[in-house]
Parts: C-alpha cells; structure tokens; sequence
C-alpha cells in the first residue's frame, strides 16, 4: 500500500541525505534528570511494546545496530537518545503496554515517558507507532488524549506492514486516519512503513528532515 501523502523530489532527497550522514548514540536516560540538554530539535518514536520502534530507527539510518532490537516485549527500558546529523536528537521511547517485565518497572518507564513527553519543550513531533496487524488499542489512545491535551503534535506511522494484507491494510489505515482527525494535535497524514522490505521509509525520512535544524555548508 502506498502512502497517501507526497513529497517533493528535493525533499526526499534531503531525508536521505540527512539520515544517511552522521548518526551518533548518545545516552540512555532511567530518570528525568539524565535527558541531555541541547539547542536542537527533538522527535520522539513512541508506541506499545513490540511496535517496532528500535528496528525502524535502524532501518531509517541504514544500521543494524543503531537500536536494541528484541521480539521480547518490554527489552527497552530507558530513552534512548540519538544525534541525527547534528541536525536533530531522535528519543527511541520504551514501550508503553504489555512486556514481559515485572509491573512495577512497565509502571515505572511508562510514567517515565508520559513526563518526557509533556514537560520537553523542543519536542517538535512524536512518531506514534502503531503495528499494521492490529491497528489502535486502548493505551494508545490514552496517550493520544495526553498528547492532545498537552498540545504535542504527534503522527502516526503504521510499522510491520509487510505483515498484513494489502486489502487489511487498507482498511486498517483507514480506520486510524478517522480517529486520527478526532484528535486536535495529530497530525493528518499517517504513513505506512516496513522496516524488512522498506516500505514507507522515504517519507518518514522527508517528513522528519523538515523538523530538523538547517543543514551549515
């Protein structure tokens, strides 16, 4: 399924430019008071456990081990904290949901994330993921309602789409853009990516390359 929005051919080329140059870890932050100061942009990946969030960091910057992967739910337990291109810092969110971790800790990093998230001033956007296979569920919109009433613009990106049907998927993608415009802060369009096959990747890159700072030359 392609993605309804388009992007000008400068523009994706900017994404790529952009997100194949330097891309540096920085730190992984428990608390609060180890998120990095910076002048820069910030663009947060949020979702639930297992959406997908650390292997679509990896395939937007072309490495591997850019993020933690695991297909245990719940494995990334701090924000991480990346500089893409001095231009932008990306934040790979723990999950928010089920894992496979006492709850006590889910309790802990999804409070974690709910305070990023409403008390980051340079946050310009948060990628809200969301798996192809299963659309919208409870929690997620739970944190839609936050992030609305935090006037925090948020998009949401389809992840695993390779995994549906193109028929399901469509219809999939269409129910979230109609809760979607229910939202004040969401953004209109929502793409759609794989990570395996690629699917998508152009478009959040273009997308993302216009939040970040200006390229010096």
């Amino acid at each position: 399924m392609a993605n309804g929005i388009k992007f000008e051919q400068h523009v994706l080329e900017d994404g790529r430019k952009l997100f194949g140059g330097d891309c540096t870890f920085l730190l992984g932050a428990a608390a609060l008071s180890q998120v990095p100061e910076s002048s820069l942009p910030e663009i947060a990946f949020a979702g639930r456990s297992n959406v997908g969030k650390s292997s679509l960091v990896n395939a937007l910057t072309g490495r591997k081990s850019m993020a933690r992967i695991s297909d245990t739910p719940g494995r990334t337990q701090q924000l991480n904290f990346f500089d893409i291109g001095q231009r932008f810092i990306l934040a790979d969110l723990p999950g928010y949901g089920y894992a496979r971790a006492p709850k006590r800790d889910v309790d802990a990093w999804t409070d974690l994330v709910k305070a990023y998230l409403m008390g980051r001033p340079q946050l310009r956007r948060v990628c809200m993921l969301v798996d192809s296979r299963h659309g919208l569920k409870t929690n997620d919109l739970e944190v839609m309602k936050d992030l609305d009433e935090a006037a925090v613009s948020y998009q949401i990106i389809m992840t695993k789409a390779d995994k549906v049907k193109e028929t399901a998927l469509a219809n999939t993608v269409d129910s979230v853009n109609v809760e979607a415009v229910k939202h004040a802060a969401a953004y209109p369009d929502t793409l759609v990516t794989s990570a395996i096959k690629g699917t998508g990747l152009a478009e959040v890159r273009a997308s993302l390359s216009q939040l970040a700072a200006p390229a010096y030359r």
